[in-house]
């Protein structure tokens, strides 16, 4: 991989209690039935219990013996900043967790693989993020500042050159001009460096915002607020071609399973349900709602059969409605 020839990337994600431990299942059971051969170390960051948590949010022991036999490591992470006030906060927080100085890629949990990673060139000294996103934030109000004013803001908030983050392509006030990622997935040569930043960012943001941010909601979208200052103050930007893997034929970030059967490709559907197939799987994962009737049960081929790939609805809550009107919206 380019940028660190020698060292092959640790490839990072969150399990915890709940839902994040069925799909980091998915996650390191897809992981490796795509890449057998990855050189590098598969790591699944767990929260650990304290105040800012109200349940303890470590992984239940039965998932924990899955992902050790699929060869994931589980490191703790601390919660001192976030918890279940923002439980996004574990992908800031956890990077701490990881070997510093070597390079790694962040994916979100609901993530999974149909080709390997190790045959990407990844350029970890100019880190980037997923494009895959909508213009969820800003939301502009009719008498407030507009897309430039806010987020020049933040950019001065950190000392950073705001107009060489622009794509001059998009037209003025256009969300798609100014820097903005899908936070589900991320890399960089130091996660010391990336996650010190990370941090640092996001709680100056959260606790001391520009004025003009006083109309936006940042839950849940700090993370993504924070990441394209970081990325841009790294000397990172907006992924190129090389890196179409990430949200095409490597990885698919499906968020839910019912978006994943109404939407995905049918590579993304067969690694589903491969991966999950084995008993041993099988036997802990049926007790997830989700997975028990969309693929065990089959009811995610039924979400399948009502969209049509190649002409789906331009807003996903188009798509979303229609899988809660069949009774098959589950997460």
């Amino acid at each position: 991989m380019a940028g660190s020839p020698d060292v092959a990337p640790n490839v990072f994600c969150i399990g915890q209690n709940g839902r994040l431990g069925f799909e980091a299942v998915i996650f390191a059971a897809t992981f490796r039935a795509a890449d057998p051969g990855f050189a590098g170390r598969l790591i699944v960051g767990e929260p650990q219990p304290g105040p800012l948590w109200k349940q303890d949010p470590r992984l239940p022991e039965d998932i924990r013996e899955i992902l050790l036999r699929l060869e994931a490591e589980i490191v703790p992470i601390p919660t001192a900043h976030f918890g279940d006030a923002y439980p996004h906060g574990n992908k800031i927080e956890g990077l701490a967790a990881l070997p510093p100085e070597e390079p790694f890629v962040f994916f979100d949990t609901d993530t999974l693989f149909t080709g390997p990673l190790s045959a990407m060139a990844i350029d970890f000294d100019r880190p980037s993020a997923s494009m895959r996103r909508e213009g969820t934030w800003p939301e502009i109000e009719l008498y407030g500042p507009g897309h430039g004013a806010i987020w020049k803001s933040l950019y001065d908030l950190f000392g950073l050159d705001f107009e060489s983050s622009l794509d001059l392509t998009q037209p003025d006030e256009h969300w798609e001009r100014y820097l903005y990622f899908n936070a589900g997935w991320f890399f960089h040569r130091s996660p010391r460096e990336f996650g010190r930043r990370f941090l640092d960012y996001a709680l100056a943001i959260r606790d001391r915002p520009p004025p003009e941010l006083v109309c936006q909601s940042l839950d849940p979208w700090l993370d993504q607020v924070a990441l394209p200052l970081v990325i841009h103050s790294l000397g990172g930007g907006r992924p190129g071609p090389e890196l179409a893997g990430l949200d095409g034929a490597v990885s698919c970030h499906y968020r839910t399973l019912p978006l994943l059967y109404a939407r995905e490709p049918d590579a993304a559907v067969a690694a589903l349900e491969a991966a999950l197939a084995p008993n041993y799987i099988k036997k802990v994962l049926k007790r997830h709602e989700p997975v028990r009737r969309l693929v065990y049960q089959g009811k995610g081929q039924k979400i399948r059969a009502m969209f049509d790939r190649n002409a789906l609805p331009r807003q996903e809550k188009a798509i979303r409605n229609r899988i809660r009107r069949a009774g098959l919206w589950l997460r």
